[in-house]
């Protein structure tokens, strides 16, 4: 069996305006604080996933290495593991925004899991290395793009349709957030986890679909997306990881309800064993 684990890079503040970006304020603002959330400052953790197939040693995206003030907080969640990161030998990533590739390099700017096979979507590469695509993002995106994906060429593989990675492990083209959005499904012994990546930011955005973030590229079609994720998430009622739940280790199921979806957060154990 597979075995998985939700690695923590710290949780992060994000303002209503960006998360809600398309949705009538007042509401949000309700619905936010009836939970206890400042509006202006609702927590986001960024949540990456280790899977241990037994032969392979896959990373699911890297947070936010040492961009900024960030410290690697996935490297020292993998250390306290015992984990090095040459012993991962395939790393996943599902987009190119910098909460998921910042980690990519270490603290010297060099390649954080130098023996690990990259695996992207073709697409999303392509739009990621392009100078005319990158400049129609914010500047410090594509700052972070140019310095950490180049360096990831020597050892990729870029994937034009749903495949398994590795045994157990599945993408899932999940467009709509970005042009070649990925998510990956855990499939061993029977059971089953969805990681969704960003197809989802909040769970509010289960309850109400029409109320997107600012962050999605189409917005019709990470509608589109998502739904296609949950219902299945739902019906096969499924264990899901959702980067960006809170809290950590964003973890839960997805229940229908009528046209949307309703939240399930489990908030223990850490580690899921699909």
């Amino acid at each position: 069996s597979c075995d998985c684990l939700a690695l923590n890079d710290r949780v992060h503040p994000y303002p209503m305006s960006r998360l809600f970006a398309y949705a009538p304020a007042d509401q949000v603002e309700q619905a936010l604080r009836a939970n206890g959330v400042d509006p202006e400052a609702i927590p986001s953790p960024y949540t990456c996933l280790l899977i241990n197939t037994g032969e392979h040693l896959v990373l699911v995206d890297t947070g936010m290495g040492y961009v900024g003030e960030n410290r690697g907080a996935v490297l020292e969640a993998l250390r306290a593991e015992g984990i090095a990161p040459g012993d991962i030998d395939t790393l996943v990533l599902t987009h190119g925004h910098l909460d998921h590739i910042g980690g990519t390099l270490d603290r010297d700017c060099q390649l954080a899991f130098p023996k690990a096979r990259n695996v992207l979507w073709k697409s999303e590469w392509e739009f990621w290395t392009s100078d005319a695509t990158l400049a129609t993002v914010p500047a410090h995106w594509a700052v972070v793009a140019r310095a950490s994906l180049p360096p990831l060429r020597e050892h990729l593989t870029l994937l034009e349709e749903e495949t398994e990675i590795v045994p157990g492990v599945h993408a899932i083209a999940t467009p709509g957030h970005t042009v070649g959005h990925m998510s990956v499904a855990v499939i061993s012994g029977g059971q089953q986890l969805l990681y969704l990546s960003d197809a989802a930011l909040h769970p509010l955005h289960l309850e109400h679909p029409d109320w997107q973030s600012a962050y999605d590229q189409d917005r019709a079609r990470a509608v589109a997306t998502m739904r296609r994720l949950l219902d299945r998430a739902a019906l096969e009622h499924t264990l899901v990881l959702a980067f960006h739940f809170d809290p950590f280790p964003s973890l839960g199921h997805v229940e229908q309800r009528g046209t949307s979806w309703r939240w399930q957060p489990r908030t223990t154990p850490e580690t899921a064993a699909p």
